[in-house]
């Protein structure tokens, strides 16, 4: 299974320029693929991708050091484990060590100006299910009940369009590795929507309306198909 290739739908500008704006779409894909793409994504050219969260507490490997630690048992995490952390330390422990102390939304929005990018995504989510906002779908496994107690995409959000002209967008993980939801609609082949009608579907609403990101990135899409993660319907909401 590659990683890198396999981003799945991107939902790109949730906010419109005007003639757009009113327009309606059925949720089928020839009705969905007929949607325009604002001038600003054709002409941005160089954006700014971040992920951060949990697994930047142990700064090894990549944001998938969970499912490569635990699920995977690969010798290089194991022993990185072993040599570092106590034993039976568990992912979650990373989360209280997870403080961003020094972060200044400000400061960061100021230097995505000055490096010349046009946009920026942030991760809000990522497979291993902890969210940057305080989502009302992952009690105490979000940056407000653990870790930072901080807002941090109320915080960039503010800061790029109080300081920059930047396109604001965020990256969102459909699937969550060790979501008991998510889990037990995969072992029944996906035809229960559990996880998605209970979890996902409302952090992306919750997203979108909090937030107001002009790209929505999904990814995590591959282990089911279209039809399970309803996002005929989500795009055309």
């Amino acid at each position: 299974m590659s990683r890198w290739p396999l981003f799945g739908v991107c939902f790109i500008c949730l906010t419109f320029n005007n003639a757009a704006i009113g327009e309606r779409y059925e949720p089928n894909w020839a009705s969905l693929d007929k949607r325009p793409l604002p001038s600003w994504y054709d002409e941005a050219k160089v954006g700014i991708f971040i992920h951060w969260g949990v697994y930047s507490v142990p700064s090894f490997g990549s944001e998938w050091f969970w499912q490569d630690w635990l699920n995977l048992h690969y010798p290089n995490y194991l022993s990185f484990m072993k040599n570092n952390y106590k034993p039976n330390f568990s992912y979650q422990e990373f989360a209280h060590e997870f403080t961003a102390e020094l972060f200044n939304a400000t400061k960061w929005a100021l230097l995505f100006r000055d490096s010349g990018a046009k946009y920026v995504v942030l991760t809000s989510k990522h497979h291993d299910g902890y969210t940057l906002w305080p989502s009302t779908s992952s009690f105490s496994w979000n940056s407000m009940d653990i870790g930072p107690k901080r807002d941090i995409i109320r915080e960039l959000s503010s800061a790029i369009r109080k300081e920059t002209s930047l396109k604001f967008g965020l990256y969102y993980s459909l699937f969550e590795w060790f979501n008991r939801l998510y889990i037990n609609d995969k072992l029944h082949i996906f035809l229960e929507q559990n996880y998605v009608n209970r979890k996902m579907r409302p952090e992306q609403m919750e997203l979108v309306n909090e937030y107001l990101p002009e790209i929505l990135w999904s990814d995590g899409d591959w282990e089911a198909p279209a039809k399970y993660w309803k996002a005929e319907e989500f795009i055309a909401w």
